[in-house]
């Protein structure tokens, strides 16, 4: 779909839910990173079950959530990605209401490598504490087995932290070149429909109430 608008267009982007899930998730892994660095071992694990809690709902809600919440509306084919950057190298990106093809590639690799965080985290509890719901599964594990894992679950945090960074430089990037504040829409969940701009979606949903 294509949409032309004037400039002081604002339309209703990002639902109650992923405004809460953005800051929630923020705040919950630098919690988690925190308490494992300063070895609270019970608050960390107090906040890995609310980030995967967390997460989890994030996933329900890419189904059947508002329009630009699903994961069909960023589901983007390699052409079009290889577009999108050739409009950055270009000076003139394409606008996308939701995620554009490099935003989404972002959130589908911090989902997934928030997955395998929990997964390894899970098993480390299990092994070492001998608690969590994993433990059926992972009594047969040597130490050796175990302390490995717990080397990946640390491996796949520093990921995160990487991940992060550069999610972070994307969206400054994105908000100087698309001239708008991508950090103050992810409080507000309404983004400016640019004139002179078509906004290119894949889905002819009405705006977010």
């Amino acid at each position: 779909m294509t949409i032309h608008s004037t400039a002081n267009d604002r339309v209703m982007v990002w639902d109650l839910f992923i405004r809460f899930f953005h800051w929630s998730l923020v705040l919950g892994f630098s919690s988690a990173y925190l308490t494992a660095e300063f070895n609270e071992i019970d608050l960390h694990e107090l906040v890995g079950y609310f980030l995967v809690l967390l997460v989890l709902s994030r996933v329900v809600w890419g189904f059947i959530g508002s329009p630009y919440a699903r994961f069909s509306s960023f589901l983007f084919s390699f052409r079009t990605s290889l577009e999108y950057i050739h409009s950055l190298r270009s000076g003139t990106p394409t606008h996308y209401l939701g995620h554009n093809p490099l935003g989404a590639a972002m959130v589908f690799s911090l989902l997934f490598t928030l997955g395998a965080v929990f997964v390894t985290g899970f098993i480390t509890l299990a092994g070492i504490e001998f608690e969590g719901p994993l433990l059926p599964f992972v009594k047969n594990f040597s130490d050796a087995q175990v302390y490995l894992i717990q080397d990946i679950h640390e491996i796949l945090t520093n990921v995160m932290l990487v991940l992060i960074f550069f999610h972070v430089v994307g969206a400054i990037s994105a908000s100087i070149q698309h001239k708008e504040n991508l950090i103050l829409a992810m409080f507000s969940g309404r983004k400016h429909m640019h004139s002179n701009i078509e906004i290119k979606e894949k889905h002819n949903e009405k705006e977010i109430g």
